[in-house]
């Protein structure tokens, strides 16, 4: 049997690096980390205490996806927040598009954003 011991990272594909790092460290105000030099373009940021978000440049990412709109069964990453009024209030802000489900099937209510790139984001909080 393998023996997990925690989610290390998630990896998510984006088409231009500068329009995705505005996005996950300037609005969403993750911590950049150091990134090894590989040879393609990319970007790592601190997701809590121990687990990573890494972006990796591949070209035909948004032509795969063909849509940047918001579709909650798509396959997403889920970050939890500390507030989910404050979240959804500073998305709004920023002019970011939101499906808002305060009160859904969960027991935590959701807030679903996509990227620049199209990759569905889940933001949940503990409670309203």
């Amino acid at each position: 049997m393998i023996e997990i011991e925690s989610l290390h990272h998630v990896a998510v594909c984006v088409t231009d690096i500068d329009r995705a790092k505005q996005f996950y460290g300037g609005v969403l105000g993750l911590k950049e980390l150091p990134r090894p030099p590989f040879d393609f373009g990319g970007a790592w940021y601190a997701l809590g205490d121990v687990q990573e978000l890494h972006l990796i440049v591949h070209p035909p990412t948004l032509t795969m996806r063909r849509t940047t709109e918001i579709d909650v069964k798509d396959g997403h990453l889920a970050i939890r927040v500390g507030s989910y009024q404050q979240t959804l209030d500073h998305l709004r802000r920023h002019g970011i598009e939101c499906v808002d489900r305060p009160r859904n099937l969960t027991p935590w209510p959701q807030i679903y954003v996509t990227d620049p790139d199209g990759n569905v984001i889940e933001l949940n909080a503990a409670s309203l």
